[in-house]
Parts: structure tokens; C-alpha cells; sequence
């Protein structure tokens, strides 16, 4: 579909891609809802209506509401056109993980054409409904407060600052999975959780820093001793690995904590690929 800017837009009168409320978030995640589920994403789980059946159950039963509450320990949250209007913003997040979880494309059933019930599917394929499910709901996610998007994994994250996206997607150049692959997934979950804390951010950042400490034999031999120093003086000088009295603590810790994280990931992949750029030498 081709998308264009309409007249308001073009002339000034709406800002595009502004950033939009709880409110208009809800509104806009309704739509989306009404229309994936009208097209049999959710059949699978929670069943359908039929006009000569009646309620045909899912795999996950009858009752959503009872579902919901075992999965999200909360009540009230079903049916969701009814409800919608109470959620928090928590209670939004908590039910897009959930029918992340849940959404399956139908690839093989039937039409039942009496009084135009539509597609019963019998067949289902999880992976590309999860996937049709991020596609139509990341894109409002994208615009909501400092922008957020659901992951492959199904949570809820934190967008990058703008044009350092790129990092949380560049393969880590390394074979080493246990000392460098995962602690930098770790880390970067960490820190991009919804609601992360500053005590989060801290450990994501710290957990880098290790990354380095492990490269640092590397380092040595393709870095000035002075810039090989340099790696390690913000974390060591700013409270970041180690505490005692000499330490800096009287900065912002939201924003430096954030320049902290940005400037150690990319820093990785920069000394993962002199690495391995010297080894072709």
C-alpha cells in the first residue's frame, strides 16, 4: 500500500509522526485489534463464533477474561473493546505481550458461507501471526511517548536514541556465544526494558564493561596504551564498576548513564572488528 502525505499534513496543519497519548494509543491498538481478529488471527487460542455452532472454544477455552487474569494476575481486562477504556498504560503493555503470544495465522480451513459466518481455520502457523502482530503494532508503538516496540521475543522495549537504532540489530562479529554474545543481549535487554531502572542501566552498562575487560588482551595490541586506558576510565572514575571515595558522583545519571551505554556497545563492535580485521592481516 502506498502511503502519502494528505492535505493537512502537506500544509502544515497536523504534524506528522507526532508523538501521540495513552489515549490515542488505545484508540489506535483497538482498530488494529478489531481488524486482526476479524481476519482469524486469534482463532486458534481463543476460539470463535459460530452462526450454526455457537461458541466454539480454543485451545486456551471460553472464558479470555479467566485466561487473562492466570496469565497477567489481573481482572477485568476482557473483553478488550469493553475494557480498553480502563487500562493503565501497564494494563495495555501487559495484554500486547499477551496476544503476542497468542496471535497465529490460519492457513488452512474453510469458508462457511450460511448467513456469511466466514473462515473457520484448522491449520495455524504461530511464527507468522506473531510476526503480522508486530508488523501492525509497532509501527503506533513507534509514536507513543519516547517510542517503544515489541520485540521478536514478545516485550515490550524501549526505541534507541535516535540513530543508534542500528546497534541493537548489527551481528555481534564473535563466535564466542558465553563471554561476549550473550552478555551483550543481556545487557542490551537490560537496559531497553519498559520501565528499566536506573539500577538496571547501571548493571547493563557494568556487564559491557566486562565484555571489554575480556577483549582487553585483544586491545592491547591494536590500541595506544593511552586510548586502551581510556576504555576503562568513565566506568572506573563514575561509579559504574567499582565504589569508593574518589569517584565522580555528581552528574546526571539519566543522561550520562544512556551515553555510557551507547558509547561501550558501539565501542565493542568497533574493537570486535579490528579483531577481527587484524587476524586477516
Amino acid at each position: 500500500m502506498n502511503k502519502r502525505d494528505y492535505f493537512s499534513v502537506r500544509t502544515g496543519k497536523i504534524i506528522p509522526n507526532e508523538i501521540i497519548d495513552l489515549k490515542v494509543l488505545k484508540k489506535l491498538f483497538l482498530l488494529i485489534y478489531k481488524k486482526i481478529e476479524n481476519d482469524g488471527y486469534f482463532q486458534k487460542h481463543f476460539g470463535y463464533y459460530c452462526v450454526d455452532q455457537g461458541e466454539v472454544a480454543g485451545e486456551l477455552g471460553f472464558d479470555l477474561n479467566d485466561v487473562m487474569f492466570i496469565h497477567l494476575k489481573k481482572e477485568n481486562l476482557s473483553p478488550i473493546p469493553t475494557q480498553i477504556e480502563n487500562y493503565s498504560e501497564d494494563d495495555l503493555f501487559d495484554v500486547l505481550e499477551f496476544l503476542y503470544d497468542y496471535c497465529s495465522k490460519g492457513i488452512d480451513g474453510y469458508y462457511h458461507q450460511h448467513n456469511g459466518c466466514g473462515y473457520h481455520y484448522e491449520e495455524f502457523n504461530d511464527k507468522e501471526g506473531q510476526q503480522y502482530f508486530r508488523e501492525q503494532i509497532n509501527p503506533i508503538l513507534k509514536d507513543y511517548s519516547n517510542g517503544f516496540e515489541l520485540s521478536t521475543k514478545g516485550e515490550i522495549l524501549q526505541l534507541a536514541d535516535s540513530g543508534l537504532s542500528h546497534l541493537f540489530d548489527a551481528d555481534v562479529p564473535t563466535a564466542d556465544t558465553e563471554n561476549i554474545v550473550n552478555k551483550i543481549n543481556n545487557a542490551v535487554l537490560k537496559f531497553r526494558r519498559y520501565k528499566s531502572t536506573m539500577d538496571d542501566r547501571q548493571d547493563s552498562i557494568r556487564e559491557l564493561v566486562d565484555v571489554l575487560e575480556y577483549l582487553r588482551p585483544k586491545a592491547k595490541d591494536l590500541l595506544e596504551s593511552k586510548d586502551e586506558k581510556d576504555l576503562f576510565n568513565i566506568a572506573n572514575n563514575y561509579g559504574i564498576r567499582h565504589h569508593n571515595e574518589q569517584q565522580k558522583n555528581k552528574y546526571d545519571v539519566a543522561i550520562w548513564h544512556s551515553w555510557m551505554f551507547y558509547h561501550y556497545l558501539a565501542t565493542i563492535h568497533a574493537l570486535l572488528r579490528l579483531i577481527n580485521k587484524s587476524k586477516n592481516i
